[in-house]
């Protein structure tokens, strides 16, 4: 099956109840294979079909971004969105703040400055987990939008953690490979036990570091 095949059997598949495909969970060998540069191989219609079809599969999910890979399309494209839904303590410590809808087409980042900020992350494709991940607490993405516009802009505290999640899915890279795996947590113990603003608590009881540089 091409790749044009596969996108058009994806999209014809999510024509039916339920309307969104399934993520892909860990373990499924395309969530570890760097993704194929996207060089206009879907053309215009079948491309926004198909970010379309992401945007509402990452908000039925629900997550803040998805790459294409999750949905088994092994293309260097990722979608974000943030509506910053959480208690003010969290949104602070976190540096949150909302996002709009973002298209990253062929997404690269670099760490901008030494600081890194370490929190719990999650994933649609391994669910029912958290781990704390230590990240560059501001980047530099480079990539292009979903009409071939160039983007070269600077991303800091969670926006930019999302960014580096989505563009490490099309690396080849989950979170779990970054995660202080001490830290790893069912979503019932961070619920019950470790829903501060920051993962300090955690660190001390579960025996983990928190880096802040590199």
């Amino acid at each position: 099956m091409t790749l044009i095949d596969h996108v058009d059997a994806l999209l014809e598949s999510a024509g039916t109840p339920p309307g969104t495909p399934p993520v892909v969970a860990a373990g499924d060998p395309v969530l570890r294979r760097p993704a194929a540069p996207y060089d206009g191989q879907l053309g215009d219609e079948r491309l926004a079909r198909l970010i379309r079809l992401m945007r509402e599969t990452m908000h039925a999910a629900p997550g803040v971004g998805l790459a294409a890979p999750q949905i088994g399309i092994p293309l260097r494209i990722a979608v974000v969105e943030d509506p910053a839904q959480a208690p003010e303590d969290v949104l602070t410590a976190r540096d949150r703040v909302p996002q709009p809808f973002r298209v990253l087409v062929n997404p690269s980042y670099e760490p901008a400055g030494e600081h890194r900020a370490a929190f719990f992350e999650g994933c649609l494709s391994v669910p029912g987990w958290q781990a704390v991940v230590a990240r560059p607490r501001a980047v530099r993405l480079r990539c292009q939008d979903e009409r071939g516009r160039e983007i070269d802009e600077e991303f800091s505290g969670w926006p930019a953690r999302i960014v580096q999640h989505e563009t490490d899915h099309l690396d080849g890279t989950l979170y779990i490979d970054l995660a202080e795996t001490r830290s790893l947590s069912a979503t019932h113990h961070l619920a019950e036990r470790w829903s501060q603003p920051t993962p300090d608590l955690a660190a001390r009881e579960l025996g983990f570091p928190l880096p802040t540089a590199f």
